[in-house]
Formats: structure tokens, sequence, C-alpha cells
């Protein structure tokens, strides 16, 4: 039996717009629910995967920073939830990211240094999303996501339109938009 640990509910201004936020711990991660007040029946969601080195620090390697910057600004704007889905690095954490970012330098590109580490290209799972989405009674979707493994795994909602994200490019993630584009078949 899975124990799952819920904070309250608690209000988050932002530069987007007023949210709300409200934790789930599990096995010592804590993910988030950040929705606006009304959420309709077939509510906007982004499950945004961790990203510290981009939603924080600004990191150029990715389009992460930027692809949460529009979700918020969209979904403060129309509605929905952002599910924070703690697994950074695609679930290989800190460590591991920080070393995989130092064979990126040498030249392998994200999946060869995940591979070289040991890790498969993405080892994120999704149970704690559908545990959320479950939570909040949310039977469908529109999902504001380009990763068709976002899509594949949410078994237990219907996702009534997938959302596209598109994010500019620039000269330190061209090559990690590539990567994911035609090794991981995303949909940019």
């Amino acid at each position: 039996m899975r124990q799952i640990d819920i904070s309250q509910v608690a209000k988050l201004p932002t530069k987007y717009g007023t949210f709300n936020i409200q934790a789930f711990k599990e096995f010592g991660k804590e993910h988030l629910a950040i929705f606006t007040d009304t959420l309709d029946e077939n509510p906007i969601v982004r499950v945004h995967s961790e990203c510290l080195t981009g939603d924080a620090l600004g990191s150029r390697k990715c389009d992460c920073g930027e692809q949460l910057a529009f979700s918020q600004e969209l979904i403060a704007s129309k509605g929905g939830m952002i599910i924070y889905h703690r697994q950074e690095g695609r679930n290989i954490g800190l460590l591991g990211k920080v070393n995989a970012y130092a064979l990126q330098d040498g030249g392998l590109d994200t999946v060869e240094a995940n591979h070289q580490l040991g890790f498969k290209a993405d080892e994120r799972t999704y149970e704690i999303v559908e545990y959320i989405l479950e939570y909040f009674n949310i039977k469908k979707i529109q999902l504001l996501t380009n990763n068709p493994t976002k899509i594949d795994s949410l078994k237990n909602v219907e996702i009534t339109k997938r959302i596209p994200i598109q994010i500019e490019s620039n000269p330190y993630n061209k090559d990690y938009l590539d990567v994911k584009k035609n090794q991981m078949g995303h949909l940019l």
C-alpha cells in the first residue's frame, strides 16, 4: 500500500498570476500540484519534470525553464494545473545530471551520456501523476507536452488534446532538442 502525505492548499502568487499549490510526498520526493481556482471538466495540464538547472538557474542547455514559464503563463490565463514532477534529470538526480553534463561537454549527446553512466535515456515514471489527477477527480485533460512517453504513460485519464510547446532553440540547446526529436520521438 502506498503512503502519500498531502499538504494543505496554499496560495502561490507568481509573476504570471496567483495559483493554488499543494504538495504530495511519496518515497521522500515531494511533488507539487499548482492550479488555478477553477478546474473545468477537461483542464489544461502540464506534467513538468523538475529541472533545477533550467527552472531555477536559467540554464540554456535545455528548454525546461522556458517550457515551465510558457505553461504558467498559459494556465494562468486559461485555467488548469501544472504537476511539478520531482524526477530531476529524467530521474537520474542532480549528481547523475551534472555527470551527464560533463560527458556532454566532452562530445556525447544526452542519451549517450545517460547510457555511459548506466542509465536509460529516460528513467521517469508517472504513477504519482496519475495519483494526483485522481485525487483532484480529473478524468479528462488537455495535455501540454511534446513528449509521447508522457502521453502513453497516463493510462487512467483521457487525453482529449495534446497542446504542443514550441520553444526557440539557442546555440546551447540545439543539439539537445535534435536528440529529443530524432532519438526520443518528441513532437517538436
